[in-house]
């Protein structure tokens, strides 16, 4: 797979992120995509164990911002809901909506890491700012149109398996 295109850290789901073990490497910062990331695509509500999740990334200080495609009233909604900052319509994988969130959370590109279920987003936009990226499977099969073609060619450039973790662990 293309460096660029490849996670430094692939894990099934966000609660399978060890969050001591990214503050022991220096994050201070996390950009969360939501849909299909922290609930299922356009899921309205936060489910529990995401709000506990939460929590628990708050008791490690580390500064959380939603970076998402979607629009904005969906997007300021769920974060308004959750008590999260967040930037919508965010055109990832452009850069520009990553360095906001830095701005908003203080942080820099060594210390802050990106959380997302697609490769073509989440990852490629990250990569391109040096952030620790880490690759989610997504939590529904369910998805706007355009992402299931994009999913499509995730496929053919990870030969249809899982990308692999470069053996860094979170």
């Amino acid at each position: 797979m293309i460096q660029i295109l490849q996670p430094r850290l692939f894990v099934q789901s966000i609660y399978d992120i060890d969050l001591k073990r990214l503050v022991d490497r220096g994050m201070n910062g996390l950009i969360l995509d939501l849909d299909n990331t922290l609930v299922g695509w356009n899921q309205p509500d936060a489910t529990a164990e995401l709000l506990t999740w939460l929590e628990d990334v708050k008791t490690f200080r580390l500064k959380t911002c939603i970076v998402s495609n979607n629009m904005s009233e969906r997007v300021e909604r769920f974060s308004r809901t959750i008590g999260v900052m967040a930037i919508a319509k965010a055109a990832k994988p452009r850069r520009r909506a990553f360095q906001h969130a830095m701005r908003k959370m203080g942080t820099h590109h060594r210390d802050t890491a990106v959380i997302g279920d697609q490769i073509f987003t989440d990852i490629l936009g990250g990569n391109r700012l040096q952030l620790y990226t880490i690759l989610v499977k997504p939590l529904a099969e369910r998805e706007f149109w355009g992402t299931q073609i994009v999913r499509r060619l995730e496929r053919v450039v990870v030969g249809g398996q899982e990308p692999l973790s470069t053996g860094d662990q979170a």
